[in-house]
């Protein structure tokens, strides 16, 4: 478990604060781009890491992210015309551009220059994907866009949703780090149905894992019995500083998962979030089923099936089918996550060896906070193009010997009764350490 003190730290997310800060140092996602989706198109409001502002697509289609409020009395630029390049601001006329430049003050004297000593408050934007990210930290230190493999992808065999989670960034982003929730939170009832043959995640419950700290953050590997002489291995990636990639995919002819999906967790503010999930092939065309999410969604991003409607929980299919009763696993993820509370007390938790990964993920973040308050660059801030390449942080699962290097030859699980502890080591990392952290 953590302390309030160590909880608080990771939390906390507004300007000002520890976490908010080093996350301000990444490209985030904000919105997706259907939301701004042709220039001169009505502008939109933009809740982000406790900072009010709204994205509007210019008349070139560039994508401005500015301040909400106009830098003169205050009222909302959402209401605001935009056209011929900026967005005017309803009250007096004041207009700007994407960069925050003032380019009009029509209620000033013609031979006025007030407009040239102020500059309004504005955010780089990046679109990759139909997403919009977004970088919030000082000018200077702005980093490059990572090269994931997703971000090359070609936009037809794309796919994205963004919904809201009631609740602090931390508990869905664990929820990404914790494998053996799988076999229990996204399963059936045991003997109602046959167990399918490749159905390891419930035919074994207790994984056992390696973690190692990466370039990018952390590889989180689950390994579970399988026929004999081979090993399931599922692996998980944290990437620095809200984001997972998991190997949520169709297979190609040769059996390997032909892609993987991403799922960000953008802090809306300290209790609130917006968990963005995308996804890609390589090979094969899109399939209804790679977009079934978008049903469970209403047009306001807000899920259909939420807390004050006990997610629709169907009781009769709870006894007799399914472990839940509600439907589609993202309904099931934010059930788990957002019942805990808008923000969890992690100093009253009772932590096991399943929770390992989520342990771990904790340890990594808090390191890098402390870091950060001392001048240390957080992990994975790329600056050098030569470096650009994250190809290898891509997600899988599959099987493997049982002996083979990434299975049991690979693994040695912590154990409780020796260690009590967790270790994450990084081997040929930057930042190489090792972290340990007392599960109780």
């Amino acid at each position: 478990m953590l302390t309030r003190e160590e909880n608080e730290l990771l939390v906390r997310i507004g300007p000002g604060t520890p976490m908010g800060d080093m996350v301000r140092r990444y490209w985030v996602p904000a919105l997706l781009s259907d939301e701004i989706p042709e220039p001169d198109s009505p502008p939109v409001q933009v809740s982000l890491l406790g900072e009010s502002l709204v994205a509007f697509r210019d008349s070139t289609g560039r994508i401005g992210l500015l301040d909400e409020h106009c830098s003169h009395r205050g009222t909302s630029l959402f209401y605001g015309r935009n056209e011929d390049e900026g967005l005017r601001c309803i009250y007096h006329g004041w207009k700007f551009d994407v960069e925050g430049r003032v380019l009009d003050t029509p209620a000033e004297p013609p031979d006025s220059r007030f407009k040239e000593k102020v500059t309004h408050t504005a955010y780089p934007a990046h679109e990759v994907n139909g997403m919009v990210f977004a970088y919030l930290g000082p000018a200077h230190k702005r980093p490059l866009f990572p090269g994931y493999e997703w971000a090359d992808a070609s936009r037809s065999m794309t796919y994205v949703t963004k919904s809201l989670l009631d609740c602090n960034y931390l508990q869905g982003l664990e929820g990404e780090c914790d494998n053996s929730h799988t076999s229990f939170l996204h399963s059936g009832v045991r003997g109602a149905t046959a167990v399918a043959a490749d159905n390891y995640t419930e035919k074994d419950r207790a994984p056992r894992y390696q973690i190692e700290a990466t370039d990018f953050g952390l590889s989180l590997q689950a390994i579970r019995a399988a026929e004999s002489g081979l090993s399931y291995v599922r692996t998980t990636r944290f990437l620095m500083p809200l984001s997972a990639n998991v190997p949520v995919a169709s297979r190609n002819a040769e059996g390997d998962l032909d892609g993987f999906e991403v799922h960000f967790y953008t802090p809306l503010d300290d209790s609130r979030t917006w968990r963005f999930d995308f996804g890609f092939r390589r090979t094969q065309p899109l399939t209804e089923h790679d977009v079934h999410r978008r049903s469970q969604i209403g047009p306001d991003f807000r899920r259909i099936r939420r807390l004050d409607n006990h997610y629709l929980q169907d009781r009769d299919l709870q006894r007799s089918i399914d472990f839940t009763g509600i439907q589609d696993f993202l309904n099931e993820d934010a059930c788990a996550t957002e019942s805990m509370g808008p923000i969890v007390d992690r100093s009253r938790e009772h932590l096991g060896a399943s929770d390992q990964g989520v342990i771990a993920l904790r340890r990594f973040l808090l390191d890098a906070i402390r870091a950060h308050q001392h001048g240390e660059e957080p992990p994975h801030i790329v600056k050098d193009s030569t470096l650009n390449d994250f190809r290898h942080s891509g997600a899988t699962a599959g099987l493997v010997e049982s002996t083979a290097n990434g299975a049991s030859d690979l693994v040695e699980s912590a154990r409780l009764d020796d260690l009590n502890t967790v270790a994450v080591e990084s081997h040929g990392s930057s930042r190489s350490r090792r972290y340990t952290h007392a599960l109780e």
